[in-house]
């Protein structure tokens, strides 16, 4: 099932096809920003959470990465009133907007895996 995607082939629709997907790897670029983001799909998290289940990634770049996620308003950092202070991450109204997107690279994932590997 293939889909294709009806533009004028020209250098300028080119261009304004190639400017929105840059702007959305620029914001999603990395290792580790689509795992945190399908972590934070199945509810609030807290740091150390986060980092058990995206295996591989240290705490200083889960802490970057939550950092941009949340500079782009794909995540929301809360922190409650406690002793120690509590800290909870979840994704926001914009980030959930990725859902599909993410679903998407997940069945093409799949795919490919089955495709090289025959798994």
């Amino acid at each position: 099932m293939e889909t294709t995607i009806d533009v004028e082939h020209t250098v300028e629709a080119c261009t304004q096809m190639i400017v929105p997907v840059r702007d959305a790897l620029d914001v999603l670029n990395g290792r580790w920003k689509l795992p945190i983001l399908v972590s934070l799909t199945f509810g609030k998290k807290r740091f150390k959470q986060i980092a058990r289940e995206v295996h591989g990634i240290t705490d200083k770049m889960l802490s970057k990465e939550l950092k941009d996620l949340e500079v782009n308003q794909l995540v929301r950092r809360d922190v409650y009133d406690t002793f120690p202070p509590t800290v909870e991450y979840s994704i926001t109204e914009h980030g959930q907007t990725l859902e599909r997107v993410i679903n998407e690279l997940r069945i093409w994932g799949m795919e490919h895996r089955r495709k090289i590997i025959g798994k």
